[in-house]
């Protein structure tokens, strides 16, 4: 911008002697150059300070690397490059066999662990029935034990021979206390069935629930081997072909995902005129790609961060002289294009001049207005690398 403002300068002054016929000595180159350098720098000043502009705008964009949850073989590749995408379109299968095995296998000791419930629970029903049993048969034994003791102490109360031998009475006593042996064991088995059956964890049996869960995660690896958009955009440079292994490996993506909905134009500028770029403030796009063509924009934000303020936990002590701090740094604002872009072809990535128009000063724009047209004038003229 500064070199176009001087050549501007010193077209005019080339034209002024000529015209008006200003002899050339040095008295006149002198008032000619002081006058430019006093004149084209309160320009730039004001312009730099009240209107800022940045060589360095571009539009960003985000990538995904796809990395499958499951590995395997791959089987298919439906996805074409560069093809439009929306979310949930088949990227790629991974051969399903092995987990289509595992969730087999899992329905299969999820059924038998629901058989083992009904089996608990006919065993319960089988310990009360038990516990019932030996209640009628410990009552049985006392009520034969307690008649045949309650005869031998009225007929020694009355100064009679007992009606039972004491042998007798030892046997019903025994029976008795045999029969409430067997009922304290029915009881206790009662108990160990109810407890094996009982035991729940949310309202399921411990080992259906746990069986369940596995059911589940071995379906959801079995669904992972369809591999899927992420969302709205499309794939470049597929490489990926039938018969390769993919694996889950962080560092080892086997596609890149380009997302369309996350795109936004950025300009850096110094931080020396942040003060006056608000959010909103009109703007100026010319891109490279577009010679000749200026964009009506706007600032849609001021990015509150910058990358040499950025601290991140280490091992290593913070160092105010370490390279990447040593810099000044510049501050990015999201530019939004309030143009129709439809019939430009403009890739992520691409670079732009960005010019901002503040309400400061707002007459020195026009000349920002003109050098930043001039400037894109200029991308017709590039050469081949």
């Amino acid at each position: 911008m500064d070199l176009l403002l001087i050549l501007t300068y010193a077209a005019i002054c080339w034209t002024v002697f000529k015209v008006f016929r200003i002899p050339v000595n040095q008295w006149t180159l002198a008032t000619a150059v002081l006058g430019g350098v006093f004149l084209i720098g309160a320009l730039l000043l004001l312009m730099s300070y009240n209107h800022p502009y940045s060589s360095d705008g571009r539009i960003y964009f985000t990538s995904t690397p796809v990395i499958p949850v499951v590995g395997g073989q791959v089987i298919e590749v439906p996805v074409v490059a560069n093809t439009p995408l929306e979310k949930g379109d088949v990227l790629f299968r991974i051969d399903p066999r092995p987990y289509q095995f595992a969730v087999d296998q899992k329905k299969a000791a999820l059924a038998e662990a629901k058989q083992n419930v009904l089996q608990l629970k006919a065993a319960l029903e089988g310990a009360d029935a038990a516990v019932t049993g030996a209640i009628s048969s410990r009552d049985r034994a006392q009520q034969s034990y307690t008649r045949v003791q309650q005869s031998n102490d009225n007929a020694a109360a009355s100064g009679r021979s007992g009606v039972y031998s004491e042998l007798e009475v030892d046997n019903r006593r025994g029976i008795y206390l045999t029969a409430e042996a067997t009922l304290d064991t029915a009881k206790a088995q009662a108990s160990q069935a109810r407890l094996a059956y009982e035991s729940e964890i949310n309202g399921v049996n411990p080992t259906v629930a746990r069986l369940q869960a596995e059911l589940e995660n071995a379906q959801f690896e079995l669904d992972q081997t369809t591999v899927r958009a992420p969302g709205h955009g499309f794939v470049t440079q597929v490489f990926l072909r039938p018969g390769m292994m993919a694996n889950p490996l962080p560092l080892r993506p086997v596609m890149v995902f380009i997302n369309d909905e996350d795109r936004m134009l950025a300009a850096a500028f110094i931080q020396n005129s942040l003060q006056r770029v608000r959010a909103g403030d009109e703007a100026e796009v010319a891109f490279r790609a577009v010679p000749g063509k200026i964009f009506k924009a706007r600032v849609k934000q001021i990015i509150d961060v910058m990358a040499q303020g950025q601290l991140q936990p280490t091992g290593a002590l913070l160092d105010p002289l370490s390279p990447e701090r040593l810099q000044a740094g510049q501050t990015l604002a999201q530019i939004e294009i309030t143009e129709r872009m439809d019939g430009y072809q403009l890739p992520g990535g691409v670079v732009a001049e960005v010019a901002v128009y503040t309400d400061h000063w707002h007459h020195v724009a026009i000349l920002r207005k003109v050098l930043l047209r001039m400037s894109s004038w200029m991308n017709y003229v590039f050469l081949e690398h």
